[in-house]
């Protein structure tokens, strides 16, 4: 073997000598045979500054050591191997983590397993997969074989190097799912990969080499540029991965959220879009009230993709049951078809919402009401789309036939049914589980929507009869409240998870509560609530060793349902009087849990924060386990017990 000086003049490859110069040595002839050597380098950035390969975020990392071994024979020509799709049809819909085989490349050779392998460059893993490989651009043709002695010679470096690499497609598989219809920022995730090799004291891949990593692991992932591009605004995204439920980047990427607003200057949290005085109304509103609405949510809608993790998306829209008409006459005009047209459309047009709320397109949901309902056909001019869904929807149901459908009174209890499970599964598919931590932009566009739903509704209604109008109203609110209480609850629960992970905090609130006069408290409260002394003592006891175990929010949270359970056991069979038991219930306990909190207030206890937190966040908890249990023994939706 000879060497030869790279390019670059910093590193040396090995390469077999040429065809004719393989002859033997000669005897007498002293031969030169040069080792590879390992050099320690040591590189030190004081401010190293890492930038997405869409160019679109930096992200910089100070006092970041790397150390790495490069031998003299590992030549920027060695070659790396990645498996690429001959066609669109080839992706995959779903993005799986692969299994990782493994074929080292050292000393200027290549080699790749026959069934799909990663070639190892710079001491960490790239390209992989099945199928036809493609080296790189720069990069010579590997060798059709590999001598023995450098086969030991990859052994012995491999060792060293494929460590690095095993750990990055673990921290992707750890942390990192396939799923479809969501997306993740690209610089979100190799940002993500830099703090953990910080925090590993590993030596970071640029970005592009980490994208070659990310599509070995997860094979059919695609890429997009989402947002809006001529404002600044758009970012490259894998489309068709997420963060796992359970990985400690969700928290993190919850807290960067909202440091981001927190640092967000006051005049671009309430900037709007100007709007043009000819855009005259739009969607039955005042141009600028309704461009102000569209730009707010909307921008939320393209922003929060990423946060569609978060939701239930697999919850489907329940059966609907047909219309009971009974031995009512149907309304002169009215025929059987038009009542069957009726409950299609309807149907139809809740699967629309629905879907539309899966995609967190909250403003079209106005539009949607709109073009059920026949807004203001007449009056103001509408798209073309929009008036050939209103042809459509006139030919299978006439507006005639519709309005007084609406004073129907089957057809009234029927659409009170309806969206009582339209809006139970939207409240389900939002906000799947109250206690888990929900980021604070998907917490706030969802207020937003709810906040909004009443006017949009009544303003799609104007050309409805009364009847329909109050129905529909009512609905609507007990979907509105539930959302604004459901991300109360969720908010309060992740202020309570600090401090009951705290130790000091727990110790204080001990201390304190073991100075409060339970007797008196008792006596106070017995007159008002008649509670029995044996079921309140052992609810203290077990409060104060909940407390003292330090358990977890979810604990604590299956200590409340245990609660619940053995106060309405007693009733769960007899739902006229659940209800009523289920109430007095609640009553008694904040009338109870507020006699303490008096208490630690008169003693100026220094838990007081704490526990008026925890009060809160239990009294919330309590109110909707009770409703749950009350629409479970009634069997119909919790938004329907919130109605009534």
């Amino acid at each position: 073997v000879k060497t030869r000086e790279s390019e670059e003049g910093t590193k040396a490859s090995l390469v077999p000598l040429e065809k004719g110069n393989s002859s033997p040595p000669v005897p007498g002839v002293p031969t030169q045979v040069v080792q590879p050597t390992a050099q320690q380098v040591e590189h030190v950035y004081s401010s190293q500054v890492f930038v997405d390969g869409g160019g679109e975020q930096a992200f910089t990392t100070a006092n970041i050591r790397l150390a790495a071994l490069l031998p003299d024979s590992s030549a920027s020509s060695s070659t790396y191997f990645e498996a690429t799709h001959s066609s669109e049809s080839d992706i995959s819909n779903s993005v799986t983590p692969q299994p990782v085989s493994v074929a080292t490349a050292a000393a200027g050779s290549g080699a790749a397993a026959a069934g799909g392998g990663y070639g190892v460059q710079g001491g960490y893993l790239l390209g992989g997969g099945g199928g036809q490989s493609y080296s790189s651009p720069n990069s010579r043709a590997p060798p059709a074989t590999v001598s023995p002695q450098l086969q030991r010679l990859e052994e012995d470096m491999s060792s060293n190097l494929l460590v690095p690499g095993l750990r990055q497609i673990q921290w992707l598989c750890d942390n990192y799912e396939g799923a479809e219809g969501v997306s993740l920022p690209r610089c979100t995730l190799y940002y993500h990969y830099l703090l953990h090799c910080q925090e590993h004291k590993l030596e970071p891949v640029n970005a592009a080499s980490f994208g070659k990593l990310i599509r070995s692991v997860f094979m059919g992932l695609r890429t997009r540029r989402l947002g809006t591009r001529y404002l600044g605004n758009s970012k490259y995204h894998y489309y068709g991965l997420r963060i796992k439920s359970g990985s400690p980047l969700l928290r993190l990427m919850d807290e960067q959220q909202h440091m981001a607003m927190r640092q967000q200057p006051f005049s671009q949290k309430n900037r709007v879009k100007p709007v043009q005085k000819s855009q005259g109304l739009a969607n039955g509103t005042p141009g600028g009230l309704a461009q102000q609405q569209a730009t707010a949510l909307c921008d939320i809608s393209a922003q929060l993709q990423q946060y569609q993790q978060f939701l239930d998306t697999s919850r489907p829209l329940p059966v609907f049951a047909n219309i009971e008409v009974q031995d009512r006459d149907l309304p002169d005009g009215v025929l059987l078809e038009h009542l069957k047209a009726f409950q299609a459309l309807y149907r139809e047009h809740c699967e629309a919402v629905l879907d539309v709320m899966v995609n967190l397109q909250f403003t079209l949901v106005e539009t949607l009401w709109k073009s059920f309902w026949r807004f203001s056909e007449a009056e103001i001019p509408q798209p073309v789309s929009v008036r050939h869904t209103h042809n459509e929807s006139e030919k299978r149901l006439p507006k005639a036939c519709l309005v007084v459908l609406c004073k129907f009174e089957p057809v009234l209890r029927w659409t009170k049914d309806c969206d009582n499970l339209l809006y139970q599964t939207l409240v389900d598919m939002l906000i799947p589980n109250v206690l888990r931590p929900i980021p604070s932009a998907l917490t706030h566009a969802i207020r937003n929507y709810a906040k909004s739903l009443e006017n949009w509704l009544t303003g799609a209604l104007m050309n409805i009869p009364e009847e329909m109008v109050r129905v529909k109203v009512v609905c609507v609110n007990s979907f509105s409240q539930m959302l604004r209480r459901y991300t109360s609850l969720n908010h309060l629960a992740q202020a309570a998870h600090a401090v009951l992970q705290n130790s000091a905090h727990i110790n204080q609130m001990l201390s304190d509560l073991n100075r409060v006069d339970f007797n008196n408290v008792q006596e106070q409260a017995s007159w008002v609530c008649q509670c029995e002394d044996r079921v309140v003592l052992r609810l203290q006891q077990d409060f104060k060793m909940t407390l003292l175990q330090q358990n977890s929010l979810e604990q604590w949270a299956s200590w409340l349902s245990g609660v619940v359970s053995q106060v309405l056991k007693p009733y769960e069979h007899n739902p006229v009087a659940l209800p009523k038991a289920a109430k007095v219930f609640l009553l008694n306990w904040s009338f109870y849990s507020s006699m303490v909190i008096r208490d630690l207030t008169l003693r100026s206890a220094a838990s007081f924060g704490s526990f008026h937190l925890i009060r809160l966040l239990y009294d919330e908890y309590m109110y909707y386990l009770v409703e749950h249990r009350v629409a479970q023994a009634k069997v119909v939706t919790p938004i329907a017990v919130m109605g009534e």
